[in-house]
């Protein structure tokens, strides 16, 4: 029994190759690449139409974003140790070199108090052990200043895994001006801050006769001169600061009054005397040198903002 609405179909004779007027187009099927020919322009990829000139080319992939480093609280109190670590070996070889030229350094750093004594005054000593351990001092404090730049290379290098890779070619001018600062310091110290706090004590002592110990007298410029250069190297920390996120301009505007207290309670325990002259000579260039990081800090975060509009 036939079904209602069928028809029958004539079939094609044999060997044509005719379709039907009813039948559906056959799909060809993709096109397979045509081979180059020799000194010919490449030709288009299968299923990849050729390029109007007009069009634009194709976007690139996005760059996936990068991800910072990360440790562990024992990675990073394992590359702690290891900076300091390198960095106290660094001062021992330092300490080696300078041990030969003791001498001739410490008599270059008694020459401000040796300026303002009396004609004929010299340092003296109390314990037999007293020269030698003075010279160990200047050595120490020479191999300080010596290796400073390396010093700063390690405090680059344990903070380097907090900040993107960009960020990470900021090491050069990190230790080249954190070594200018630190030096800086100690050369302000030593020609102006240290002679006028010199003078004016064995001034203020005038009814006495002086008699001040290699010891003593070492030990405070000891202070006065790391201290100032540690206190110049504040530009160099809000550097750091703003790389791994933990201050802004806004941040330090917004607390200048507690960093100007800040600033002049570690003067008044650097410098040896309570008159507003020698707290001056500490204070206020820290304060301008604060100032002077604040615009480091606003430059770090302009110049990220616009690597980050570059990388789109």
């Amino acid at each position: 029994m036939t079904e209602i609405g069928s028809e029958s179909q004539e079939e094609l004779p044999e060997g044509s190759s005719e379709p039907s007027e009813d039948s559906e187009p056959v799909d060809p099927g993709p096109t397979l690449p045509v081979p180059a020919t020799e000194g010919g322009p490449p030709q288009a990829p299968p299923g990849d139409p050729p390029r109007g000139p007009g069009e634009p080319p194709d976007e690139p992939p996005d760059k996936p974003a990068e991800e910072l480093r990360r440790m562990t609280l024992l990675g990073h109190l394992e590359e702690l140790r290891k900076r300091i670590l390198h960095s106290l070996a660094a001062v021992f070889i330092g300490f080696l070199g300078c041990w030969f030229f003791a001498k001739p350094i410490y008599r270059f750093l008694s020459v401000p108090v040796h300026e303002v004594l009396p004609e004929g005054e010299r340092l003296v000593y109390l314990t037999i052990t007293g020269p030698f351990f003075l010279y160990m001092k200047v050595a120490a404090l020479a191999a300080v200043f010596l290796t400073s730049p390396f010093l700063l290379f390690q405090v680059w290098r344990f903070v380097a895994p907090g900040l993107y890779r960009k960020e990470r070619f900021y090491s050069v001018p990190f230790i080249f001006f954190g070594s200018t600062f630190f030096l800086g310091g100690g050369v302000f110290a030593y020609y102006v801050a240290f002679p006028f706090a010199i003078e004016f004590l064995i001034q203020y002592g005038e009814d006495f006769d002086p008699a001040i110990t290699v010891g003593s007298y070492f030990s405070f410029l000891l202070t006065v001169i790391l201290g100032l250069g540690v206190m110049f190297e504040l530009p160099m920390f809000i550097f750091l600061f703003t790389q791994m996120g933990l201050v802004s301009p806004r941040f330090l505007i917004r607390n200048f009054r507690w960093a100007v207290l800040i600033i002049v309670l570690a003067a008044a325990i650097i410098t040896p005397t309570a008159d507003v002259i020698n707290l001056a000579l500490f204070a206020v260039p820290t304060i301008l040198l604060y100032l002077l990081g604040v615009g480091v800090s606003a430059l770090v975060l302009w110049r990220r903002k616009k690597g980050k509009e570059e990388d789109g």
